[in-house]
């Protein structure tokens, strides 16, 4: 063999390794060209969002009800994390103990908004008194109490950096398992971020993420209720529902019992109970019926709540209520919210989008009371929206997309404190630990105790 044949093979083999994979484990790298196409095609999708405004053809007008009675409420349970969306797998928070809000302890801001079209930020997640969260570029962070940086991690190639991300996050068994809006699901290390395994799954995931077992269960945008081995995110079922026309924003709904059953709500409004092991359907309920085929309807819905055997959810400016062995509607109320509803005992709690504090009879769907919260602000700045509500220490702790935080009674639904502590809130305020946590639209934490 020449010299000159030589140094040509020993060229073209480093050519062909700089274009081969380095992650033989995941696969990550494989089908460059089919990737660039389907985020071309994600990306002129987001784009589009950005400009196609969808009302609701039905619209309930509010009015102020004073309570006749003093609500009875539980005594606020500690809790010392907040390792997934929602607490727990029931979705469940109840009154959580919070010592106050009169220190600010932590103000630090990590992240970049680049994506203005961005509409939903996931809340922040706790472990081991270290804050998890991500920005819209899909970086991910970790920061103790302190607000110091212990590690940050963004996995994206290049083809990936100008679409936004919308990240939902889990913590178990000291990994932090993450799904996007690109259509990713992967694990990393709570310790330092080290990438464990990553999927391509080509559909974008529209809901949290929830960990039973050893299983990983998600929604994705076509409605297709997955289950995944969180040893490597390896399919070990799915389930295929209804595929609807528009697609949402926002997320969608998926709980678990204590005793295995997977409860979800796809994006045409149905609901539906599975075995949370072999994805066995039990029943299906549409929830919305002929109203999903309207084109002035833009489904949206809260996440799903698990109290003993009853479900609780908003969808379509409605609250709802079923019975989780039956399937069967226990109530219905024309008054919704896209936050999660809080159940205490004989009173299930919302703040409606435009600001009015209900709380509702757990059992029949009375409505006990309302109050506009709203009106505590200047005329002017009640052009907004609730971004997000939490219960703690007998206190409603409302956030609003301008930057409000409003603090109610949950006894008798009267405002007792508001303060603006940002430009914008987008994310639901959550509590850990006697500690509020809020991250605003620019990515800044902020701890109250």
């Amino acid at each position: 063999m020449s010299k000159i044949f030589k140094n040509f093979f020993f060229i073209l083999i480093f050519f062909t390794i700089l274009n081969c994979s380095f992650d033989k484990k995941t696969g990550f790298w494989k089908g460059d060209e089919k990737e660039k196409e389907r985020i071309a095609k994600l990306e002129k999708e987001q784009k589009n969002k950005e400009i196609i405004k969808i009302y609701s053809s039905e619209k309930t007008l509010l009015k102020e009800i004073t309570s006749s009675r003093g609500n009875k409420l539980s005594s606020p349970s500690k809790n010392l994390s907040w390792e997934m969306a929602g607490l727990n797998n029931q979705n469940f928070t109840g009154n959580i103990f919070l010592s106050g809000i009169e220190q600010t302890f932590l103000k630090k801001k990590k992240g970049k908004n680049k994506y203005k079209l961005s509409k939903i930020i996931s809340s922040p997640l706790i472990t081991n008194d270290d804050i998890i969260y991500s920005d819209n570029t899909g970086t991910i962070f970790s920061i103790n109490k302190n607000g110091v940086l212990n590690w940050k991690k963004n996995i994206y190639k290049k083809i990936h950096k100008k679409i936004y991300k919308n990240l939902v996050f889990s913590i178990y068994k000291n990994k932090i398992f993450v799904a996007d809006n690109i259509g990713f699901i992967y694990a990393i290390t709570v310790q330092t971020g080290e990438l464990v395994w990553i999927k391509n799954h080509g559909t974008p995931i529209k809901s949290n993420i929830q960990i039973y077992k050893n299983k990983i269960f998600l929604i994705n945008q076509n409605n297709r209720i997955l289950c995944l081995s969180i040893k490597e995110g390896k399919k070990i079922w799915d389930i295929r529902s209804a595929i609807s026309f528009i697609k949402s924003q926002n997320y969608l709904g998926i709980a678990i019992s204590n005793n295995g059953y997977l409860i979800v709500l796809t994006s045409t409004g149905d609901l539906i109970k599975l075995q949370a092991d072999t994805g066995q359907v039990y029943w299906n309920m549409n929830v919305i019926g002929s109203t999903v085929g309207n084109s002035t309807d833009f489904f949206k819905s809260s996440n799903i709540i698990l109290k003993e055997d009853a479900i609780f959810f908003s969808a379509l400016s409605t609250t709802y209520s079923y019975d989780m062995t039956t399937g069967l509607l226990n109530w219905s109320v024309k008054l919704g919210s896209h936050g999660d509803p809080i159940i205490d005992g004989d009173n299930t709690f919302i703040v409606t989008d435009d600001g009015y504090f209900l709380n509702i009879e757990t059992k029949s769907g009375k409505i006990i009371s309302s109050e506009n919260i709203f009106k505590i602000l200047k005329r002017k700045r009640r052009d907004t929206k609730i971004s997000g509500f939490i219960m703690g220490s007998n206190k409603i702790y409302a956030t609003t997309i301008n930057g409000y935080l409003i603090v109610s009674s949950a006894s008798n639904g009267k405002v007792e404190y508001f303060k603006k502590i940002a430009d914008k809130i987008l994310a639901r305020p959550i509590i850990s630990n006697g500690s509020l946590y809020i991250l605003t639209s620019n990515y800044k934490i902020i701890g109250f105790r």
